[in-house]
C-alpha cells in the first residue's frame, strides 16, 4: 500500500533575539528538516498556545534563554513549502529585542551552534522562513538599501 502523503499545514513560530550590539542569534540545524541551514530559535505551535507562549517556550528549549511574553511581538508572517519534504509551513516571526544572557546548545540532537551575526553579514544558507522573511521585509521597503 501507498502511503499517503501528509497534506496538513503545520505552524511553526520563529524568535528574532538580538543582542547589545545588534547582532542576531541563529543556530546551526541538525535535524532532517532544514539540516545545515540557521536559523532563530523556534519550532512548532502546540495545539491551545498562544504565538508568544510557543516563543518563551521554544527559546528555553532551544537556547536556555528566557524572554518575557509581554516583549514579544509580531514582525511577520511567512508562507513556506519545502519542496524537497513537502512540508507546508505557516511560520510567526516574533521579534523578541534585545535579550541578556549567552545562549547555550541545550538540544544538540538539534542544533549545533549558536552565534551572533551582524544583519549586514547574515550566512547565506538560512533556514527557508528566515529567508521568506527576509525577502518580504526588503520587499516592503519603499526603497532599496
Amino acid at each position: 500500500m501507498e502511503k499517503q502523503e501528509d497534506k496538513t499545514i503545520k505552524v511553526g513560530v520563529g524568535v528574532l533575539i538580538f543582542n547589545d550590539k545588534n547582532q542576531l542569534l541563529l543556530g546551526l540545524r541538525k535535524s532532517t528538516h532544514g539540516g545545515g541551514s540557521w536559523c532563530p530559535p523556534g519550532g512548532h505551535l502546540e495545539y491551545g498556545e498562544s504565538f508568544e507562549a510557543a516563543g518563551v517556550r521554544e527559546t528555553r528549549e532551544e537556547t536556555g534563554l528566557e524572554i518575557e511574553p509581554k516583549r514579544l511581538e509580531i514582525a511577520g508572517v511567512t508562507n513556506d513549502f519545502f519542496a524537497e519534504s513537502g512540508k507546508h509551513y505557516v511560520t510567526v516571526v516574533l521579534n523578541a529585542g534585545v535579550v541578556n544572557g549567552q545562549p547555550q546548545v541545550t538540544e544538540p540532537e538539534k542544533c549545533e551552534t549558536w552565534q551572533w551575526f551582524n544583519l549586514s553579514e547574515l550566512p547565506e544558507n538560512l533556514f527557508l522562513p528566515m529567508r521568506n522573511f527576509l525577502s518580504e521585509q526588503r520587499a516592503k521597503m519603499p526603497f532599496r538599501v
